[in-house]
């Protein structure tokens, strides 16, 4: 029951459309109606408006961080889940990646998950935050482009947590990782023919 609480509070959180939100009191329209019709920061970068890209990036962070976060106070010091990879942290972690990628409210089409799962990286423990953030941002200084740089940070947060003292959040982390990489794949195929657009660049 924890964890199915656990995995409630995280899809319920994790379904804020920041993006499309802030975007919409800005006066610039549905962020879905431009670029890739996704509710994440990059495609709301892609408004012209740096301010709001940068706010839903952090905000799209909090709501993978505060799920997690709250589940590792109320229910990891005082309960022995022992080894169980999907107890109530791991399925917070979960929940809000799901949520950001799926939100019921928005009929179930939602963002890619990367700076959400950057949030329940930080959440599960500051080490994991910080290899998935030199990864993501490492990489997109080289690469400019942004889908490579969210993918290498997801796989880096699930091979961060086996040589951090994480081990147990492994299996949760690969599952997020099979999941934002698969959200991609439109990426992937651009990537393949040479056509996936850089930030900063002409799409």
């Amino acid at each position: 029951m924890d964890s199915i609480f656990a995995l409630g509070l995280g899809y319920l959180l994790g379904s804020i459309p920041f993006g499309l939100l802030l975007t919409k009191a800005a006066g610039l329209g549905d962020v879905r109606d431009i670029g890739s019709g996704n509710i994440g920061a990059t495609n709301v970068l892609r408004t012209g408006n740096k301010g709001l890209a940068i706010a839903t990036l952090l905000l799209d962070m909090f709501k993978g961080f505060v799920p997690v976060a709250l589940a590792s106070i109320l229910f990891a010091p005082t309960v022995d889940y022992g080894a169980a990879s999907f107890g109530p942290v791991a399925a917070a972690a979960l929940g809000a990646v799901v949520g950001h990628s799926f939100p019921v409210w928005l009929k179930f089409k939602g963002g890619k998950g990367v700076a959400t799962n950057a949030g329940v990286s930080f959440g599960i423990g500051w080490p994991i935050g910080v290899a998935y953030a030199l990864v993501w941002i490492g990489v997109l200084a080289i690469t400019r482009i942004s889908s490579v740089a969210g993918m290498s940070a997801v796989v880096a947060a699930a091979f961060a947590a086996s040589f951090t003292g994480y081990n147990e959040f492994i299996p949760v982390l690969a599952v997020i990782a099979l999941l934002i990489i698969w959200l991609h794949r439109a990426n992937i195929g651009r990537l393949i023919n040479g056509e996936e657009p850089k930030v900063g660049g002409k799409k």
